[in-house]
């Protein structure tokens, strides 16, 4: 597997201070975009925590995801979290090392006491001293937070003390780019309170053994809380891997509710969303169809990819992007003057480069900025790779004025059929497999490419 590196530097190790003066969580920053451009250490925030113990507990949450692989386990993950100041919160992510989990905590302005929090995108150390002084925290003290080295600091320390280099698979990258398109379909399904959401969560299994063998398992709700069912009946929501959702387990002291989103209707596993409600808060943790199964083969951004003019678009868009904590889809197409659908696909194109991220609980896109080429998912993703190689073989033939279309492969045909609304099927063994729940195929997608190009040519 093609693989990145991703390289941190940090003027010194991230860590909890205490003096005379009370706590201080320094948590340092590597390399980050800001508005003003780049950034070697950024600094983001410096105040109080309003609730220093669920939010010692949701940092160290994240980070477990971070550091874990829910499939195959057999080496950890040493991938540092994200932080993104979109001015009226912190929010903090990370991707488990199989791809599967994908961890944010949402730091609201409630949870928050102190300077203007700036703009920008970066990573944070997370070491294992760190990680113990976290654990530490309780709630009888107020804790300082400082999100970056101050100016003085950056003069005085002498180049980058902490430096790390670790591999970024290709399929990681997609991943983040998959997560906000399938979450951007979820729905509130359900909402626990405190007492209901410690009971169901304590309830579920930890890891490992015949329950992470059983695949995807069902939840419905029920009142004020959540009962197992055997198959995706009306209402229920997938649970996939449950035993993926245990860095839960560090907050649940100070949930105030629970909160579930999934799709509408599903009629096999689907990817879903627990978020825990804590003061000031929310811990969000999304899960792929399967344990075995990472974001990253989804193919839920390959449409998006292979429209005739997204690459232009989404270049449009991005110059209108400021770290907006919610993305008005309207307002945007408004301002780039094109239609929201081009907006959204535009959107879709931003996070192949981790441009765009979507909270659910707002029902809205977000924006930061990773370190990430646009074009490298799309470059790096086989099914378009081979759509691209159809269509410059000449296999797609465009049935005239009508809705079917042929690829011929080898001494195969597949027959591509598209109804009014714009949904295509196809005769091939990916297609009858999945059913588009993963995506288009190959086909499919070299066809799109064709009439989209037949639509420009037309003009």
């Amino acid at each position: 597997m093609t693989q990145a590196v991703q390289a941190y530097a940090y003027l010194r190790p991230s860590a909890v201070h205490e003096d005379a003066a009370g706590r201080r969580l320094a948590l340092e920053t590597s390399g980050g975009a800001t508005p003003s451009g780049a950034a070697a250490n950024p600094r983001f925030f410096s105040g109080f925590l309003t609730t220093p113990a669920p939010a010692a507990a949701a940092l160290l949450a994240v980070a477990d995801v971070a550091a874990a692989r829910y499939y195959q386990p057999l080496l950890r993950a040493s991938l540092d979290p994200v932080v993104t100041a979109n001015g009226d919160r912190l929010r903090f992510e990370s991707f488990s090392g199989c791809c599967g989990v994908y961890a944010r905590l949402d730091v609201l302005a409630d949870g928050l006491d102190g300077d203007d929090i700036g703009h920008g995108t970066t990573n944070v150390d997370v070491n294992n001293p760190l990680r113990e002084s976290l654990g530490r925290i309780g709630a009888a003290d107020p804790l300082h937070l400082a999100v970056g080295p101050d100016a003085l600091e950056v003069t005085t320390l002498d180049g980058p003390v902490v430096e790390k280099k670790v591999p970024l698979p290709d399929r990681w990258l997609r991943g983040f780019a998959e997560t906000q398109v399938i979450a951007a379909g979820f729905d509130l399904r359900a909402e626990l309170p405190a007492a209901e959401a410690v009971r169901f969560l304590r309830s579920l299994p930890r890891g490992g053994g015949r329950s992470a063998a059983r695949g995807a398992q069902w939840v419905v709700p029920a009142g004020s809380t959540l009962r197992p069912t055997t198959r995706p009946v009306p209402g229920a929501v997938c649970l996939p891997g449950p035993e993926r959702l245990i860095a839960l387990q560090r907050v649940l002291r100070h949930a105030v509710a629970l909160r579930v989103y999934g799709p509408a209707a599903a009629d096999g596993p689907a990817a879903s969303a627990w978020e825990v409600v804590l003061p000031g808060m929310r811990l969000t943790l999304t899960l792929s169809p399967d344990a075995s199964r990472g974001f990253s083969g989804e193919g839920g951004v390959l449409g998006a990819l292979a429209g005739a003019a997204v690459e232009q678009d989404a270049e449009l868009v991005a110059v209108l992007l400021a770290w907006e904590p919610r993305i008005e889809v309207a307002d945007l197409a408004e301002q780039a003057g094109l239609s929201p659908e081009r907006v959204r696909a535009a959107l879709t194109r931003l996070g192949t480069a981790g441009q765009i991220g979507y909270d659910t609980a707002e029902a809205a896109y977000f924006h930061r900025q990773l370190p990430y080429d646009a074009g490298r998912a799309e470059a790096h993703n086989p099914r378009l790779r081979a759509a691209h190689a159809l269509v410059a073989a000449g296999a797609v033939r465009l049935e005239e004025g009508g809705p079917l279309a042929t690829v011929t492969v080898d001494e195969h045909i597949q027959r591509v059929r598209t109804d009014e609304a714009g949904r295509s099927s196809c005769t091939c063994l990916w297609w009858a497999k999945y059913r588009g729940g993963r995506g288009p195929c190959k086909h499919v997608l070299a066809v799109g490419l064709v009439r989209a190009a037949a639509t420009e040519a037309a003009r």
